[in-house]
Formats: structure tokens, sequence, C-alpha cells
């Protein structure tokens, strides 16, 4: 097998035997994520948030309203979730033959950017904390993180129940589940600050919560880059799959092999295959997408198959 991974093996236009889209059109609607149910997660972040920053002032806790910026933060993810789910859904036309799929791998850019930059400024405003800490009244951190935890348990599930194939929505249940965890961290500092007086604790809790938006922004940027880059899947390897078509009964050679993802959830594969003289194109075809599909999870694959011989270089398949 030869896999030349370079653009020209999607923009191959010359006609040939067996060059089809399996089943698959471009204007196939994006994943059918639930907007009712990013909506209902939404408006319990939006309420609860208002009464984190309230208190978070009154009570002077750094890590109430920090757990406030992640939660506006987790709206935000939510609000561009629902757009790019709209957006994204709507058929391709003119121009643009994959439609808006790629609003949704924007909008997870977009959040992630925003999640580091929010995490830097708490980071900031911690590490002056911890050098002179003001005094911070617990009980309402308590109070307040045990309402947070059951709000932000609420919304993970209600969230986990929409399409996450979507990079946008997956991003935001990220976002939910990384403040249920930063909510469990806010009670446990105000139990230690009612236990031992250590007002420091908050702003520990607050490095706590920005380490977490650091770790989350970067798991949404890396996986909306890969999109972006239009590299295989996680998970998925092309030299191994080429390996499995050069294998197939009839193939003689395999090249211009390119795997991608059109949007998150939404892989492609695009070769040209040289069968023998004497094999039928189209069944050879046929049985090459069945196996990408059943066995590797590829259904949106344009194969160009043609014969050996003329003008092609015949390279036999490596033995196994």
């Amino acid at each position: 097998m030869s896999a030349a991974h370079g653009a020209e093996g999607r923009g191959r236009g010359h006609a040939a035997a067996g060059h089809q889209h399996h089943g698959h059109g471009h204007m196939q609607a994006a994943p059918g994520s639930s907007p009712r149910r990013l909506g209902i997660a939404l408006g319990l972040i939006i309420a609860f948030m208002a009464v984190e920053v309230v208190v978070g002032v009154l009570a002077h806790s750094l890590a109430l309203i920090s757990d406030a910026g992640h939660m506006l933060t987790d709206a935000a993810a939510l609000g561009v979730s629902i757009a790019a789910v709209r957006v994204a859904a709507r058929p391709a036309r003119g121009a643009l033959t994959y439609g808006l799929r790629r609003v949704d791998t924007l909008a997870a850019q977009i959040n992630g950017a925003t999640l580091l930059v929010l995490a830097g400024v708490i980071l900031y405003a911690a590490i002056g904390r911890l050098e002179t800490p003001p005094h911070v009244s617990a009980w309402p951190m308590v109070s307040v993180g045990l309402m947070g935890i059951a709000v932000n348990a609420i919304a993970t599930f209600t969230l986990s129940g929409a399409a996450r194939e979507s990079l946008s929505v997956e991003g935001a249940f990220q976002h939910l589940l990384t403040d249920l965890f930063a909510f469990i961290g806010t009670v446990a500092a105000g139990v230690v600050i009612l236990a031992t007086g250590f007002d420091r604790a908050d702003a520990i809790a607050s490095i706590l919560v920005a380490a977490l938006m650091v770790r989350s922004a970067f798991g949404v940027l890396r996986a909306a880059a890969r999109v972006l880059l239009e590299a295989a899947p996680v998970g998925v390897d092309p030299p191994t799959i080429g390996r499995a078509m050069a294998q197939t009964p009839g193939v003689v050679e395999v090249h211009d092999l390119h795997i991608w993802q059109v949007s998150s959830g939404f892989p492609a594969i695009s070769a040209h295959v040289l069968v023998a003289p004497d094999v039928d194109c189209h069944a050879t075809r046929r049985v090459l997408e069945r196996q990408l599909r059943e066995r590797f999870g590829l259904d949106h694959s344009t194969l160009q198959v043609d014969h050996s011989g003329g003008d092609e270089l015949i390279e036999l398949a490596p033995p196994t």
C-alpha cells in the first residue's frame, strides 16, 4: 500500500469506475442535539450564577466569585452550543457543500479560549489573596456551594441526554462537570475555614478551580484543533486502515488515502484504489465500504476504484 497524504486526495476530479459517495450526501443534518435540554441547563446555570455572585460579594469569597465566573463560561458555552446546533443543522447550499457544520467547532474554540482567559484572571487574584487573605464568611460558602452541587448535578444530568457527538455540546457538558467538582472544592474550603480559621483555603480552592478550567479548556481546544487541521479522529489509525484495505482480495494498491473529520462526530475517508484487471471494481468497492463501516466505523467513504495497468503504477500489497 502507498498512502500519499496530500490535498490532492480529495480533489481528484477525473472520472473512474466506482467513484461514489456511499450512502451519505454532504447535506445531511448535524447530530440531533436537543435544544430543549440545552435550554433547561442554561436556565438553571444563569439563575444560580446570579445568586452566587451576590453571596460571593457579600461573603468576600473569591472561591464563590470564581465559581460564578466559571458558571458564566458554562452559560456562554451552552448558549453558543444552542446557536451552533441550530446553525449547523441548516442544509448545505452554494459553495458550502458541507453546510455550516464547522460552526460547532468554531464555537468550541471560542468557549475554550474564553475559559483560559478567565482561569488566568482567577489565578492572578488568588495568588494575591494567598499573600494577604481577607476575612471570609465560611457559612455562605458552604451553603451556596451545596446548592451549587445540586444545581450542577441536575444540569449535568439534563445535558447528558443531549447528543454529545457535537463538540460544542460535549464541551459544555465538560464545563458543567468541571464546575460540579469546583463546587465540591468550595464546600471543602468553607469547612476548613469553619474548623480552623485558615482563610487562605478560599484562595487555594480558587487556584484549583482555575486549574480545572485550564484542563477543560485545553481538552476542548485540542479536539477543535484536530477537526480544523483535518487530522484523523482520535483512535483512528490511517496506516492500519490503509493496510487493511490493501490486503482486501483483488486490491493491488491503495493511495491518496485521507481520513479527516468534517465536524465532530462526522469522520470521512477518501482513497484511490487499484484492483487487478479481472476484478469487479464495483463489487470491490462495496466490500471496502462495508469493511470501513463495520470494522472502523467510517460511514462516509469516497472511494475511486480503477483497474491497474496502463499508466498507473502497479504496487502489490505487502504480505501479512
